[in-house]
């Protein structure tokens, strides 16, 4: 107890009811949508709406006398918390429409929006009525725009998981505090953050998607979160190629740092062509692209379902489309499917479960381990080798041709040993829960890397619906850690935390 009195607990109340009520605001966006549509739901949905803001209202005024300096302490609270809160609000329109009556599987789906897991306990989706599709979808929006705040203006100011690393070339804060041009930060991306939505929403609708099947796929693209408005999600669509290129180029962008795309905006085409971390996303992508597009065509049966015939330009475009459509879904942690790639062969069953490691760029939407780390992990790798034929040579590790601080280094292998941990632990307590031997192996790794789909029984072609409600509360826990990458919710489980030094 002594340690909280060090806390600015108003602080973080007062921020916490701000998150309310903008949580109620966009639950009643839906809400406008459950009118338009006569769907039956709009009284569940203006009821969920008025509660979420009266409560938040409530608690702001009752924390309106707070100390408005944040430090590093309340920024871990206020962004674990923040998150925990913002899921379990939102469970309301669920619980209030009756479309998932029961609390965990709300919890659950909430969870799995807010996070942009996307993965879900619905067996028809279709069934749902409009305004509570369209907030299932906002979930995902809200939290794809939080994560990039987060991880370009939050994270390299509370030094985790090596976020550092390109804190200096976003267009934001730099100190020990939370400072004042986060504000500038987090409208530039949210200016850009619109921005592709508006661009993708009007490409999909001009594709032939319905405008409403357009606006959710788009709040669901740009978060890389992977809900869709359709049972076989993407693969609705596999006579209409046109919509799922639309998909992959925005979940290809959505994958991408966003500091890039402000770059791109101002014309400083320099930076993003120098930035390493771009280029070995951008290798990645078509190099694994190569590999599984070369398996589905030579071994995969073309007029099966795995790869949802029909063909509409031929065996080879139809493999490559789904090769390059499941490697972005599955890389960038979007989740949408377009094939079942678990009913390919199981070469591309394993090689799909190992990109659920991989992640998207730093400063994106995409969860998952990330490609900066990889790429430091993989260039210290090398110095380690140059350092044992050299011991006396000062060879630093370079990003982006600067010099990498060891704390930074040593801040992502410790990142990656914990991710690792946390899976294996993951995979032991959904093994003691009663999954099978790949089912666990594929929930952890799906869970805690913001993917989606998995593979055993929550492949593709299935959902998390039949998992119980200890495993839908560990699954839940996995995706709120994975999502804030790690070290911003397991500090509070820490002893020292709480103390006053």
């Amino acid at each position: 107890m002594a340690g909280l009195s060090k806390i600015n607990l108003k602080l973080i109340g007062h921020l916490i009811g701000l998150l309310f009520c903008v949580n109620g605001g966009f639950m009643f966006v839906a809400t406008l949508s459950s009118y338009f549509f006569q769907d039956g739901v709009f009284n569940g949905m203006l009821q969920a709406s008025a509660l979420a803001v009266s409560l938040g209202a409530l608690i702001m005024w009752i924390t309106r006398n707070h100390c408005k300096e944040i430090q590093k302490k309340e920024g871990y609270i206020i962004v674990a918390f923040g998150w925990f809160f913002m899921a379990l609000i939102g469970t309301l329109p669920y619980l209030l429409t009756s479309a998932i009556p029961n609390f965990t599987d709300a919890f659950f789906e909430t969870m799995s929006g807010f996070t942009t897991t996307g993965a879900s306990i619905l067996n028809d989706v279709e069934a749902l009525p409009e305004g509570v599709l369209l907030w299932r979808s906002i979930t995902h929006w809200i939290g794809g725009m939080g994560i990039i705040v987060l991880a370009i203006a939050i994270l390299p100011l509370l030094g985790i998981g090596g976020m550092q690393l390109f804190a200096a070339e976003a267009p934001g804060p730099s100190g020990d505090k939370l400072h004042p041009r986060i504000t500038d930060t987090a409208k530039r991306l949210w200016y850009i953050y619109v921005g592709y939505t508006l661009a993708e929403a009007i490409l999909l609708w001009t594709a032939g998607m319905s405008l409403f099947d357009a606006i959710n796929h788009s709040l669901s693209t740009l978060s890389t979160g992977g809900f869709s408005t359709k049972n076989n999600s993407i693969a609705h669509w596999n006579d209409q190629p046109i919509i799922q290129y639309i998909i992959m180029l925005f979940m290809f962008l959505a994958g991408t740092n966003f500091v890039l795309s402000y770059f791109a905006f101002k014309r400083r085409f320099s930076k993003i062509f120098r930035d390493e971390e771009f280029k070995l996303y951008l290798i990645f992508i078509v190099g694994l692209t190569a590999i599984a597009t070369f398996f589905i065509y030579q071994y995969a049966n073309p007029q099966s379902s795995s790869i949802h015939h029909p063909m509409v330009y031929g065996p080879f475009e139809s493999a490559l489309r789904h090769g390059l459509f499941q490697v972005l879904a599955v890389v960038t942690t979007t989740g949408f499917v377009s094939a079942d790639f678990t009913a390919w062969t199981p070469f591309l069953t394993i090689f799909f479960f190992g990109l659920m490691f991989l992640g998207g760029s730093a400063g994106s939407t995409a969860g998952g381990i990330k490609i900066v780390r990889h790429l430091i992990m993989i260039k210290n790798g090398v110095m380690e080798f140059k350092r044992t034929l050299h011991p006396n040579a000062i060879l630093p590790v370079r990003y982006n041709s600067k010099a990498v601080g060891q704390p930074i280094v040593f801040n992502v292998l410790g990142f990656f040993i914990l991710y690792m941990l946390s899976f294996i632990v993951g995979v032991l307590v959904f093994s003691a829960l009663g999954l099978n031997f790949e089912t666990a192996l594929g929930g952890a790794a799906s869970t805690l890397g913001n993917v989606g789909p998995a593979i055993g029984d929550l492949g593709p072609a299935m959902n998390y619906q039949a998992l119980g409600s200890g495993a839908k509360w560990w699954a839940s826990f996995l995706m709120l850690i994975g999502r804030l990458e790690l070290f911003t919710v397991l500090i509070l489980f820490t002893p020292f935390f709480w103390r006053n030094r």
